[in-house]
């Protein structure tokens, strides 16, 4: 019996929203233990690699990071294994790129390029508050980052804009009606929308209704819901298609009227 957890991942088992050909080799890069689960991350060698293009294999990946170019939230990260997340921001300085990890209306991620100001920041939804034993309030956000002596106002499920520099919090944006989120997890992971409505379960999961632009409804968990603003308001810039999700049939009249087909 093998003691720990294994060190290698098979290319056929990666997570479908890398987008790896399967014909590509036999291993995919194994996500390094940090903030984000295997599933839900993607690791820095598949940005530099399989995104942007700037490294061919994953000995470049190695090389570029241990080089100190490549900085994760706003710190320098060597090892390319490295599990970048949703809402992270990645900065490469020499290229002077910055990018916020989002997710498209299909549940994959996508490289949104940000301004200086907008990658100063970062939205973190609160998972847990408690006090610790020396009587310490703390919020822990799904970044695994802990918050000291939050605001009394903040509860499970809100969001909180958190400084980079500082790691101090600044702004809250409250889980509630009319406010606008983004769907992380699921069916319909990517697609965003203004809160309508909650139903809750004892025992089981909380069924949340969301709403789009185009006036399309859908439900999902409670628990897959990210607030990014109130009412139309994102406090993040949205990448291509604005989280409103088409139709295949409205996809292809889009494409024949561009000309693609």
């Amino acid at each position: 019996m093998a003691r720990g957890p294994r060190k290698h991942l098979k290319r056929l088992n990666a997570p479908r929203h890398w987008n790896l050909g399967k014909m590509g080799g036999v291993w995919a890069p194994k996500p390094s233990a940090g903030p984000h689960k295997t599933r839900e991350c993607l690791p820095v060698a598949i940005i530099l690699r399989e995104r942007l293009k700037y490294a061919l294999t994953g000995k470049e990946c190695q090389q570029i990071c241990m080089e100190r170019c490549v900085k994760v939230d706003g710190k320098v990260r060597t090892d390319f294994n490295y599990p970048a997340g949703f809402m992270d921001i990645i900065e490469l300085e020499k290229s002077g790129d910055r990018f916020r990890l989002l997710y498209d209306t299909k549940g994959r991620f996508v490289l949104h390029r940000v301004d200086k100001d907008e990658a100063a920041f970062k939205l973190c939804r609160i998972q847990k508050v408690y006090m610790t034993s020396r009587k310490v309030p703390v919020a822990v956000t799904h970044d695994g980052r802990t918050l000291r002596y939050p605001d009394p106002n903040v509860k499970v499920n809100d969001t909180v804009k958190v400084s980079l520099a500082t790691g101090k919090m600044s702004d809250t944006f409250k889980f509630e009606i009319g406010a606008m989120v983004m769907v992380t997890r699921g069916h319909n992971c990517g697609r965003v929308g203004q809160l309508m409505h909650l139903e809750k379960h004892d025992g089981s999961f909380s069924i949340v209704t969301i709403k789009d632009k185009k006036g399309n409804t859908f439900a999902t968990r409670q628990s897959n819901v990210f607030v990014i603003g109130s009412a139309d308001h994102p406090q993040v810039t949205l990448p291509k298609g604005r989280g409103i999700r088409k139709t295949i049939i409205q996809e292809r009249a889009e494409a024949e009227a561009r000309g693609d087909l």
